[in-house]
């Protein structure tokens, strides 16, 4: 079974830092893209969540939403079936629900699973 269990979520004012886990289990990790999406206030769960990072599998190539770059920065811990993300300079406009999500591809068929989510508020 398949589970992901994000933390560090919280309320930061402008300008601060938080850093986010996802821990992973139930699947090959060190073989699994990971991702992190957001749904910021006001959307409908499941509605236009906003990709912010990918990181590969071997964590050597990662990717960004615009909105985030030089911000955030996606890690991954093989060793320990964890992806994190830190995000630093943080603006109001980063508050939203953020997920981790990965795919996975079993037979053709394709599979996503996403976490619970954790919040963050970023409020002075």
């Amino acid at each position: 079974q398949v589970q992901l269990v994000e933390s560090g979520g919280g309320l930061v004012q402008p300008g601060g830092s938080l850093r986010l886990s996802c821990a992973a289990s139930g699947f090959s990790f060190s073989s699994a893209a990971m991702s992190w999406y957001r749904q910021a206030p006001g959307q409908a769960p499941g509605k236009e969540r906003e990709l912010v990072a990918t990181i590969i599998s071997t964590g050597t190539s990662t990717n960004y939403a615009d909105s985030v770059k030089g911000r955030f920065t996606i890690s991954r811990d093989n060793a320990k079936n964890t992806v994190y993300l830190q995000m630093n300079s943080l603006r109001p406009e980063d508050t939203a629900v953020y997920y981790c999500h990965t795919i996975r591809s079993i037979w053709g068929s394709i599979y996503d699973h996403w976490g619970q989510g954790t919040q963050v508020t970023v409020s002075s």
